[in-house]
Formats: structure tokens, sequence, C-alpha cells
């Protein structure tokens, strides 16, 4: 089995930072990629940062330039920095990983619990 935790939500305003992270534990062969995703209210879920074994980034739009995603691979954590934080980035946020656990040959695909994220004034 395999688990993922997320930490470091909460309540900022307008213009503050957050950094989220997330650790995944469990029996875990290797990590291909993790990701955050959100999901506000009345919307979709939908992806906020990803990032690959090799360390490969890809961002949404809408948080380019804004939040940087990280990882040690050592410690199976990830982590995401959120600075300029608005309004419209109030939601849920999830950690994602595509992984391969240790009595598998296949690659698996788990969430964590999410965190909630308010920027609000």
């Amino acid at each position: 089995q395999v688990q993922l935790v997320e930490s470091g939500g909460g309540l900022v305003q307008p213009g503050g930072s957050l950094r989220l992270s997330c650790a995944a534990s469990g029996n875990i062969f290797s990590i291909y990629s993790m990701g955050w995703y959100r999901q506000a209210p009345g919307k979709q879920r939908e992806l906020v940062a990803r990032i690959t074994s090799v360390g490969s980034r890809n961002y949404s739009d809408s948080v380019k330039g804004r939040f940087t995603i990280s990882r040690v691979s050592a410690k199976n954590t990830m982590y995401l920095q959120m600075d300029s934080l608005k309004p419209e980035d109030t939601a849920v946020y999830y950690c994602n990983a595509d992984l391969q656990e240790t009595s598998s040959w296949y690659r698996s695909e788990y969430w964590g619990q999410g965190t909630q994220i308010t920027v609000s004034s």
C-alpha cells in the first residue's frame, strides 16, 4: 500500500505565499512523476503543476511564474511553493503520484486526501 500525505494548507491574504508538501510512503519501487491538482467549488479538478523523475516540469498557464514545483526523490517528497497568491487560487489542492509498487509489475496512480487553500483578505 502507498499513502500520499499533504501538508501546508491554510488561509492566506492575496499576494501572500504558502508552501505545500506531499510525502509518499509505503511499498514504493519507483515514482515516475508527481503532481499537484486543485479543485474549486463547482469546478472540475485541474492540473496545477507536474514534475517527472528526471526533473521535467510543467505548469498550468494560470500559475506560471507564481508557483514552483520541486521534488526530493530520495525522500519521495514533493513541494509546491506558491507566491503572489490570488483569490482565484482558492481550492482544495491534491497531491498525485504515478508510481510502481514493489509488489507490482504495473504503474499505479495515487491521490492524497487534499488540503484546503483559501486566499482572502
